[in-house]
């Protein structure tokens, strides 16, 4: 991890807290996904841990999905499908854990940061958690994080949001359509929620927990596959000329 970003992990009375920063808007770069992805699956192994809580740091901003400079070096197939894998592989790290998984969305979430939002079994929001879902926007879609979307808001408000890639939903809506559970004022109050629902499931039996956790996500046993195959699409679109058009244009901002 280099010096200005970062997957720091904490555990501390049967909680393992995973929190990211960097500094390109909390976007994630592989190399941080696949640091979410090992320690989402060593807190599952880990006895001491009864549950997991995913975050950022900052106030305003959660994710700002993918990383664009890596998005722009993609000139194959193979490495194209790699790189879209990166949310796939934490959405089913999420999928498959024993434990149920938290996260904190203080603020704006775009791409990729929605499908992460969209992959908690419970998640916490402020009244700044605006999403979007930007992909169209420059030429792919969002193919891989689609599932975990749409499993949390129902088709109509994916394919809304998938098909408006410029319309911010607000945090309230998100709540609406099932995709946050608490929305607060702030940071501070929504870190006061997650300590409350925190202490209480702490308290529950574990194994009810777990044999909740395998009903909650039934009927998605087939998503290493079909989160494969998503890869592959995005993989071979983003080499088409109009995305490779748009993604430059984003960058030269």
């Amino acid at each position: 991890m280099g010096e200005n970003h970062y997957v720091n992990v904490i555990i501390e009375n049967g909680l393992g807290t995973i929190e990211f920063f960097h500094p390109a808007h909390n976007s994630l770069p592989g190399d941080m996904l696949s640091r979410i992805v090992s320690a989402v699956n060593d807190l599952s192994l880990n006895n001491d841990v009864k549950l997991i809580l995913i975050k950022s740091s900052g106030d305003r901003t959660f994710c700002a999905g993918a990383s664009f400079t890596e998005l722009s070096s993609i000139n194959d197939l193979e490495t194209g499908k790699k790189f879209f894998m990166g949310f796939a592989n934490v959405i089913n790290a999420i999928r498959k854990s024993s434990k149920l998984v938290l996260m904190a969305v203080q603020g704006k979430a775009v791409g990729g940061g929605v499908g992460l939002a969209s992959a908690a079994d419970y998640c916490f929001a402020t009244k700044w958690s605006s999403i979007r879902l930007s992909e169209l926007a420059v030429g792919i879609g969002p193919f891989v994080i689609g599932p975990a979307v749409e499993r949390k808001v129902g088709f109509s408000a994916f394919s809304k949001m998938a098909l408006t890639p410029d319309v911010w939903q607000t945090a309230e809506w998100s709540k609406q359509h099932g995709l946050f559970h608490e929305v607060a004022e702030d940071k501070n109050e929504m870190d006061q929620q997650i300590d409350t629902v925190i202490s209480k499931l702490k308290a529950y039996n574990p194994e009810a927990l777990t044999e909740l956790k395998k009903v909650f996500w039934q009927g998605t046993e087939h998503w290493d596959e079909l989160l494969a195959e998503r890869a592959a699409t995005s993989g071979r679109l983003v080499l088409t000329k109009p995305a490779k058009d748009a993604i430059n244009a984003f960058l030269q901002g």
